[in-house]
Parts: structure tokens; sequence; C-alpha cells
């Protein structure tokens, strides 16, 4: 589980290109093949599941969400109205927003909130893109019921890379919450603590026959026996991350984050909130029903954590409905080596427009702070470790939200928002994994600010993500709005340049990668799209 999710504290670093963002005005918006026209509206809808009844936030009444289906170079068009009493935006994680940062969808980054009763229109061209990707609200925590996929075809008369399946299946993996998820959040922020555990998890929005009252809450795919099934798997967890297992099949992946992956062939996968990953599933089992899981995996010490598996149920025509069916196992909550074996198999297909020569090379450590207490109340707001406060940072600063969208600040040169003194590096190198400071909350304060990094147009960049123990190590899902990266490395401890090994032949193009629990993750883009890009964890 990622501490600063499990906190909501988004550690940010904004990539801005000053001189493309004129440019952007004179460029021809992509057209693309044809248009796809949705509308979405935000909306409350009672349910009842593991065995309460509560109101949830939906976009048309639909947990998960609807799905939006496109061809590669497609311009998409989302009409988004606001019919719930709290502020709404809605990411479309993974999408690039050539010459479209405008409708990336962070809140206070790309744009202010859709207040209750307001509309906004999101509008942008796959470039270049296809495979799975998927959207969520980004404010507060609504993503935990506020999330769909997003499905990019090939251009007609394209073939997949891969064996044509006789079907495809799309697979939300995510977490359920008895709470109302927009007062959780602030009361986990006023505490100063961590946030509780789910009270489940859920394969479309169903948690299956392990949870109470929730025998026939359980989602199934009904398959041939001999045929071959794409299965579209996404992550939209608040925080956790999560194993997957289908009884007794192998699963070939064949997609990362809606890049083609040479294919390999697993006994399970983990997948980080962000992550999407298709695999090809052969139906060449004895007829009967199998379980397919989800648990978490949980890297950081200490911390609590449903270990209830939600389950549905991969059923072979033929096979009796009331047969029970086969258990599908997972690995124990906190094996290391099994999310590592996983990504050692990952390589990418045709590894294009990776930059072996860099210029531009950066060093951001990623941690959970404890701050000390200045609370007038500490009882109430200082319940962390030795009544301080969490706070996560990136080389140790904690972001702090501006009032208005970051971007609108910048294009209106608006000043006073933000400052461009992101630092490169760390302003502190120590023992990163092993000996970071750890007496809360004296030695653990991190720097407050709203700090920008900015990028010359063009640059070729290496970044390396450092976990620290400052308060533990944890595996940290990170993504990068508007860009994929190459992931050329990785490994365990601090990263040293001069032993580190990095892959670059053929590195998986990625858009969000869990930096290893306790070690480090290298990652290579060009820099090629202006706008205000946001990383988080």
């Amino acid at each position: 589980m990622a501490w600063s999710s499990h906190l909501m504290v988004w550690l940010s670093l904004f990539l801005s290109y000053y001189v493309p963002l004129g440019l952007a005005a004179r460029h021809k918006w992509p057209v693309g093949g044809s248009t796809k026209f949705y509308d979405f509206k935000v909306q409350t809808k009672r349910i009842t599941k593991i065995c309460k009844t509560r109101d949830i936030v939906t976009i048309n009444g639909k947990y998960p969400g609807p799905v939006v289906y496109a061809q590669e170079d497609d311009r998409v068009i989302v009409a988004v109205t606001n019919k719930t009493p709290y502020n709404a935006t809605i990411h479309w994680h993974g999408v690039r927003q050539r010459l479209s940062c405008w409708s990336d969808g962070p809140s206070y980054l790309t744009q202010c909130p859709i207040q209750p009763g307001q509309s906004f229109t999101y509008e942008f061209t796959l470039v270049q893109q296809k495979g799975t990707l998927f959207w969520h609200a980004h404010i507060s925590w609504l993503r935990g019921t506020v999330h769909g996929a997003i499905v990019i075809y090939p251009k007609t008369g394209v073939p997949y890379p891969f064996p044509n399946p006789y079907e495809e299946h799309i697979l939300i993996l995510g977490e359920y919450r008895f709470n109302n998820l927009v007062k959780l959040e602030k009361k986990v922020l006023a505490r100063g603590t961590g946030a509780p555990p789910a009270d489940g998890y859920t394969i479309n929005g169903r948690p299956g026959p392990l949870y109470n009252c929730s025998a026939n809450d359980v989602y199934g795919i009904d398959v041939i026996p001999g045929k071959t099934y794409l299965l579209r798997i996404i992550n939209a967890a608040l925080n956790i991350e999560l194993f997957f297992s289908i009884a007794n099949h192998k699963l070939t992946i064949v997609e990362a984050d809606a890049e083609y992956t040479k294919p390999v062939t697993v006994e399970r996968l983990m997948i980080t909130p962000g992550q999407t990953i298709n695999v090809l599933v052969e139906a060449n089992q004895p007829i009967a029903r199998y379980d397919m899981a989800v648990g978490p995996y949980v890297s950081a010490q200490n911390i609590p954590f449903a270990n209830i598996s939600a389950i549905a149920h991969f059923h072979y025509s033929g096979a009796s409905v009331t047969t029970m069916a086969l258990p599908a196992p997972l690995p124990v909550f906190n094996d290391n080596l099994a999310v590592k074996n996983g990504m050692d198999g990952l390589k990418s297909l045709n590894a294009t427009n990776l930059p072996l020569e860099i210029d531009t090379n950066l060093f951001f450590t990623i941690g959970v702070n404890v701050e000390a207490c200045h609370s007038s109340t500490p009882n109430k707001s200082c319940q962390g470790p030795n009544g301080g406060t969490f706070a996560a940072s990136m080389n140790n600063i904690t972001f702090v939200k501006p009032s208005i969208s970051l971007l609108q600040a910048y294009y209106d040169s608006l000043h006073g928002h933000y400052t461009d003194d992101f630092p490169s590096r760390p302003l502190k190198v120590y023992d990163f994994v092993n000996g970071a400071p750890n007496n809360f909350p004296n030695d653990t304060q991190s720097l407050n600010g709203t700090r920008v990094k900015v990028l010359e147009y063009g640059a070729r960049v290496q970044l390396i993500l450092q976990d620290t123990g400052t308060v533990s190590t944890d595996n940290h899902p990170m993504h990068l709005h508007g860009y994929s990266f190459y992931v050329v490395g990785y490994g365990t401890g601090n990263y040293n340049s001069r032993t580190a090994k990095l892959n670059l032949v053929d590195p998986p193009y990625m858009n969000t990668i869990g930096v290893p629990v306790g070690g480090w993750a290298a990652i290579r883009f060009i820099a090629d799209n202006p706008g205000m890009e946001w990383r988080n964890c």
C-alpha cells in the first residue's frame, strides 16, 4: 500500500515547458479519425453492498462507470455535468493530451473543480494511442467510486500483435468503503493520520462470496473450452496494490499501460493503482468453475489492511452453476519477490524513441514525513506517531495546494501561486533506505511549498525515483500525466550509477510504475508535451 496515497497527500512535480505553450496555440489541433461523444452526469446512487446500504457518487448511476470506446487517433468529447453537492473533475489516466492539457483533469493543476450544478467539456485526441487506459475523478477521494475503463482499438484493418482473442472482457479492480469518501478524506487530513483500511475489494464493483451478504454479488465470465480470452485488467483502487490470479490458468501479458509488450506468461501478477495490464487466457482446463482472485500487496510495515480476497468466476460452458469453484492461490500480502519477478518479465515490443543520451538528470526521493504538531487542539488533529501529523514529500518538500489552477496561473502570468525552484536532487544526501532520520517528529520535518520544476522543450530526461525509510519503506506507485516513459531500471537499496544495471534495448513503456519497496526506479522520457504535468504516488 502506498503511504502517500494512503494519506491522500499528493506528491507533485509539475513539468512546465515555457516556450511551447505559446507555440501550441499556433499548431493545428489533431483532428483524428472520427469523433466520439460522451455525456457524463456526476450523480449519487444508493446501493447495498456487503450488508450495508449507502449513497455513492457515480457517473450516470453506474459503478464502475461507463466505458469510453474509441480508436487510435480518434477525437473524444465528454460533457460532464455535476449533479452532486461535491466538487468534481475527471482525469483521463494515461491520455497524453497533445495540445489539450486543459482537459487533463487534475483539480487545481490544469483546471479548477467543476462546482455543484456546473458543467465542463473535456476534449482531446488519442494521438498514436491504443490499448487499455482508464478515467477517474481527480479531486478528494471520489475516484474510489467514480472510475471506468477507456478502450482504444487499433485503426481499422490493423491487427493486434498477438493471436486474435475470441472475446474481450474488462476487469476493474477496486476498494470499497462504507464511509462517505469525501467526509472520510477530510477526517483523515484533520487528524493527521493515515487512512483506515478498506472494507473490501471488488472486481467490477462486486466483492464476491467471501464477504458477508455477497454470495450472489459475484462477477463472472462465461467461457468456451478451447477459446482464448483477452482480459483488460485495471487497478482503480484508492490506495492499495493488488495481486490477481485465476485458478489453474496462466496469464500471458501482452500489454501494460496501453503499450504492447513482448508476451510473457505468469502465474499471477501485481498491479498498482493507476496501472492497466492486458492478458491472454486460454480456456484449456477441465470443464469447471475457477476463481479469479484479487488480494492486497502491502509492503510497508505496521499498516492495517483488509485481507479478504475479492472473488469472481471464470465459468466454463457446461459446468454446473452449483459446483464449487476451484480456489485461486495468491502470494502472501508482502511477497516482494513475486512483485519483482513479475516486473522482470516486462519488455517493450517496440522500444522506439528511447533516449540513449541524457541531457537532464533528476533524482527525486519519495517518502512520508512526520511533522511536529502546531495545532491548538493536538488531541484531535495530531494523531500521527508521537503526536505528530503525516505529510508526504518528494525531495523532502510537501506540496501545498494552490487556490487556482497552476496551468491558469502560468498561462495568465498570475504571480504568487507557485515558485519554479523544485530541486533537481535532494537537499540533503544520506543513506535513504537504511539511514533515514526517524526520530518522530523532530527529524522528519519536510519543507512546505508549491514548487515546479521547469524543463526545456525537447530535453532528454532521466529521472531516478528513490524510496526512503523516513517512516517506512514502501512500494510507491508513480504516475506522470501527459506522458509514458521507459522504465530502464529498478532495484533494491540506494541507487548507485556505477552499479545500476539499465535496460537500453527493450525496457517497458509505461505511464505508472511501482517504485520498489526500499529501492529505486529509473525512467526516461523526452520532454515534448508542453503543459503543467502532475506526478504523484
